[in-house]
């Protein structure tokens, strides 16, 4: 090259349209690098990971007015070569690392070698979240022991690692301290670390392999809930589900619902410890399921995000929970804590991985209620948006741009199948759709496990043994006698004579109405008694009570959207919810469905070091009001009880719903006489 030629090129990377002037001869990566672009390397490199892989352009780019020669990157080499012979490399692809730069290039970085890549979330609004995992992997090659240097093991890979990757500071746990030597000599003193760094603390060792580890690191998701524990197994190369899986909490076997838990606790000394022990077992063999599920070694999860309610956080990590058994409710600590998976029982994973819990926002309002908040940010919108997570211990936000409040509301079991007399958990066999035809009062109905209704041919043999009813079911199914006359707006069932049907039976002093009855077979007799119409109406005007509660708060009739979060919250039925009253009255399309919003805020902050930078900001400006101790939420909650409301006209419901006027509380002048109808 002539004197008079320049001794650099202009170099432009796309997506990100970030562009510098570079000496020739450079690297890709190392361009990269200096201009601050994205792109990925585990290897440092050495031309072993391929993760550095770039797409360059050639020909007139006149949007960047520039025009780049055949030549721009020098040509392919041995190690290119190689990996294109050993392992293929898409065509028109270079290695980063092994790519130098000969002139003005155009440089495409494909999604699959950014670092912080984006993954757009299936859900109703459609959010970006970007990849930014705490815990990455490493190819680090380390000095040989020396007679003459009595440094350490772990102090010459501490030095390795901060000359060829600036990362200072790294700490190891014992479990790893164990590994480390015979790892050191197995890979000829070459390793692949598993370092977890977040916003937080030092950079942490949690993993080690010999030489070059080409697995990806993977990580686990858990909404701890009361009634139900999910959990979900996360690639955090991509933020890819690779298993989800959820069992019963063994907690319910000491109290159906938190305060039940909080009175063993205080009634029986160790209760607590009891307790603790119980779901550590259950997160260790649930970690276990899901990496028996996705064929995936255990001792490839370096990392667990979990989000719980209050008492289920406190005796997670073995804390005793009676200060939140009574006022004012206080936490032993709100914030989130990073710590040793191990310490709160997950020893089944990789023996140094770490465990991040998200803050808490208040004594009733927990991490899980954080995630719903992060999952769904309210606070990101112009629209008056109610978030309800529906499940033992409803939380609810309600917020916009000018602000979030937040509640909780003790809605107890009942909309998970639990206190239901035929009540079971969703599965196969259970009842989770239900239609009554208002004419002859007669059901349909659709099962866990098959595509069927009840009354279409070759439902017996298609579907599973019918078993129950679950949460979904049951609401569909006391929503439907409500519009077809079978129950009054009070929740009284009535008599076969009052509603026409012999399908309402008598049971001591009040009536069931009977859905499913198979004596003949030996199946159970499924019905929908007056106890678990109670257990609804409970349940549902807790939740509309700390809807409403909030709305009074900010001085609105009315919100402009409802979203049902939870793995319950998917599966209710808009219009059915809306016929208990469940929520406050808006139009149906306004209703939407989250899915498991706080296992989507886990997985989130699993995968974001960003966004747990965010939610720890966002629950210190959330505003927290507290259901126990305000009188109004008596007032809601008594006004709720009526199917749908005592006082509130639900003028969208009856838009779509004409709702008998019935009364089954006089008992001679029943019948199709005492049969009006009404508006909402």
């Amino acid at each position: 090259m002539s004197a008079q030629e320049p001794q650099d090129a202009l170099v432009i990377f796309t997506p990100s349209g970030k562009r510098g002037r570079i000496a020739i001869g450079t690297p890709v990566l190392q361009a990269a690098r200096q201009l601050g672009v994205d792109l990925d390397s585990v290897c440092g490199g050495r031309g072993i990971c391929s993760k550095c892989q770039v797409a360059p352009g050639y020909g007139e780019f006149a949007k960047h007015g520039v025009s780049v020669a055949p030549d721009a990157l020098s040509p392919r080499n041995a190690v290119e070569d190689r990996y294109d012979r050993v392992r293929g490399l898409k065509e028109g692809r270079r290695l980063g690392c092994q790519a130098r730069i000969m002139g003005d290039v155009v440089l495409d970085v494909p999604p699959e070698s950014q670092v912080h890549r984006q993954v757009i979330r299936k859900s109703a609004t459609e959010r970006v979240m970007q990849m930014d995992p705490a815990t990455r992997s490493y190819y680090v090659e380390i000095a040989q022991p020396d007679m003459h240097d009595p440094t350490g093991d772990f102090q010459r890979l501490q030095a390795a690692l901060e000359k060829q990757w600036q990362i200072s500071g790294l700490q190891a746990d014992l479990q790893i301290l164990r590994e480390l030597q015979p790892v050191l000599r197995k890979g000829n003193w070459t390793v692949t670390c598993a370092i977890h760094h977040d916003h937080a603390g030092p950079p942490r060792l949690t993993a080690i392999w010999p030489g070059y580890h080409d697995a990806p690191l993977l990580g686990l998701a858990i909404d701890l809930g009361s009634t139900t524990i999910a959990g979900h197994l996360v690639d955090l190369t991509d933020g890819h589900v690779l298993a989800s899986s959820g069992l019963m909490n063994p907690q319910i076997r000491f109290g159906e619902d938190l305060m039940g838990r909080v009175s063993y606790a205080m009634m029986n000394p160790g209760g607590d410890i009891a307790m603790t022990d119980a779901v550590r077992d259950a997160l260790a063999t649930l970690a276990s399921a899901l990496a028996t599920e996705a064929g995936a070694d255990p001792a490839a999860i370096v990392e667990a995000v979990v989000v719980c309610n209050p008492v289920m956080h406190h005796l997670l990590l073995g804390i005793d929970p009676v200060e939140l058994g009574q006022a004012p409710f206080a936490l032993a600590t709100c914030d989130s804590l990073s710590l040793g998976a191990a310490e709160i029982g997950l020893n089944t994973i990789a023996p140094a991985a770490r465990a991040y819990l998200m803050p808490l926002i208040a004594g009733h309002v927990g991490a899980d209620a954080a995630a719903v908040a992060l999952s769904e940010a309210p606070e990101a919108r112009d629209a008056l948006s109610l978030v309800v997570d529906v499940g033992t211990n409803a939380e609810i936000l309600l917020g916009n741009r000018k602000g979030v409040l937040a509640c909780s509301s003790p809605t107890g079991p009942a909309f998970e199948g639990a206190q239901i007399s035929s009540g079971q958990r969703a599965a196969p066999g259970a009842i989770e759709r239900l239609e009554i035809d208002p004419a002859t009062r007669e059901p349909r109905f659709r099962v866990i496990g098959c595509d069927l209704w009840s009354d279409d041919p070759g439902f017996a043999a298609a579907a599973p043994a019918i078993t129950g009813i679950c949460g979904s079911g049951i609401i569909e199914a006391v929503a439907e006698m409500r519009m077809s006359g079978l129950i009054d707006a009070s929740g009284l069932i009535g008599s076969a004579e009052q509603t026409g049907t012999p399908r309402c039976q008598p049971m001591g002093r009040t009536h069931d109405y009977v859905i499913h009855d198979a004596p003949a077979s030996g199946g159970p007799r499924i019905s929908v008694t007056q106890g678990d119409i109670r257990a609804i109406q409970l349940a549902k005007s807790a939740l509309y009570a700390g809807a409403r509660l909030l709305m009074d708060e900010i001085g609105v009739d009315r919100v402009d959207r409802v979203v049902l979060a939870g793995a319950f919250g998917a599966h209710i039925s808009p219009k059915h919810a809306m016929v208990l009253g469940m929520i406050p009255d808006v139009p149906l399309d306004a209703v939407t469905s989250a899915g498991n919003a706080a296992g989507t805020g886990a997985r989130m902050a699993l995968c974001s070091v960003a966004a747990r930078r965010a939610i720890e900001t966002q629950v210190r400006r959330i505003t927290k009001i507290e259901t126990a101790i305000e009188p109004r939420f008596q007032e809601h909650f008594v006004a709720a009880n009526a199917l749908p409301h005592a006082t509130d006209p639900f003028p969208e419901l009856a838009k779509i719903v004409t709702l008998p006027d019935v009364s089954f509380n006089t008992g001679g002048s029943g019948g199709e006489g005492t049969r009006r109808r009404r508006r909402g």
